[in-house]
């Protein structure tokens, strides 16, 4: 069984959207200024993607449902990209990236190469808190990371226990292991170089990786939610369920299969409904619950892999393959008709 970390979601902090918007606002006041000297082309500016994450895993199955929360307009969406062939990712935070000279955005989802067979460099290299073919993955996004938070040097007022961006890893363990699902989540600091005033060195810190699925064992098997940033405003879409919600109630009522669906999630058996029934369960109850929010869907099955129920708006662009990538590797590009 894989480590868990300690650094749990529900304890993160996250002092207001305020800040978020002032610091990383795509329209005026950026992520960074340029520093005294600097030309414009080495200015930067970031843009959060807020967003929340619902995962629904059954012993076979594991569907999540990527809800869009903009921290301000125009913002990206959460985004959604295989990582290796066992696990796709859900992208938060600081995943899409602007030089003013340049009009397409750095996307952390672009130019990257679906890991195969872990690199032995890393093993080990996070004292335990994930295998290797999680900490390679880890490693990839940071040095992505870690040229562009470089051109930040300015001081910024940004909460140190706030990740800068964050991957929701999603998809089934080595061994026979199962689902899981991995919040991974990329911490900035700042030194200032006195020698040259009023500048600042930006550097990314080591991922921090913190399993929310499985749960311990004999614990409930629930749907998992987790948000960015910081922890989830108001009730999950579990509390709402087992809070007899009379709309979610009027929904499950509508058909036996969807109550049993429901009944099983509601009373922490998730793992026992049938992956069809819950996913046509969950498809509906979204819009109800979350009338406002935007959302994609997707599900990746060990044995058959991936698939969208809500695919994105936006084109999928063909992923870059390890030449030992295995050929039984899930795809973002399979789509499938909406279920009626």
């Amino acid at each position: 069984m894989r480590h868990r970390a300690h650094d749990g979601v529900a304890n993160r902090k996250f002092f207001g959207y305020t800040l978020a918007l002032l610091l990383f606002s795509s329209v005026g006041v950026a992520v960074s200024v340029p520093a005294s000297g600097q030309d414009k082309d080495d200015e930067i500016v970031a843009t959060l993607t807020g967003g929340r994450v619902i995962i629904h895993a059954t012993q076979e199955s594991i569907t999540f449902i990527a809800l869009d929360e903009p921290i301000e307009a125009g913002s990206a969406p959460p985004r959604v990209m295989s990582v290796d062939g066992r696990h796709v990712a859900v992208l938060l935070g600081s995943s899409e990236w602007r030089l003013p000279a340049d009009p397409n955005p750095i996307r952390l989802d672009k130019g990257y190469t679906r890991i195969g067979t872990p690199d032995p460099r890393y093993q080990g290299s996070y004292s335990g808190e994930a295998e290797a073919d999680l900490e390679q993955m880890g490693v990839a996004f940071l040095e992505k990371l870690t040229p562009l938070a470089a051109r930040l040097h300015h001081k910024l007022d940004f909460p140190p226990d706030q990740p800068l961006f964050e991957l929701v890893v999603i998809g089934f363990g080595p061994r026979d292991y199962g689902p899981e699902v991995w919040t991974v989540e990329y911490r900035m600091t700042q030194t200032n170089i006195a020698s040259r005033g009023d500048f600042w060195q930006t550097r990314v810190l080591r991922p921090r990786f913190e399993q929310i699925y499985p749960p311990e064992k004999h614990q409930p098997r629930k749907l998992v939610e987790t948000c960015y940033p910081g922890t989830c405003k108001g009730p999950s879409l579990q509390q709402v369920l087992e809070g007899n919600e009379p709309t979610l109630e009027k929904l499950a009522k509508s058909d036996t299969k969807l109550s049993k669906a429901a009944g099983l999630i509601s009373n922490g058996q998730a793992q026992k409904a049938a992956r069809e029934d819950a996913d046509s369960f969950l498809r509906a109850a979204v819009p109800l619950i979350y009338p406002n929010s935007h959302f994609i869907m997707g599900t990746y099955e060990e044995e058959h892999g991936f698939q969208w129920t809500v695919p994105p708006d936006e084109p999928i662009e063909r992923v870059k393959q390890d030449k030992n990538h295995p050929a039984e590797a899930p795809s973002l590009r399979r789509r499938t008709d909406p279920p009626r």
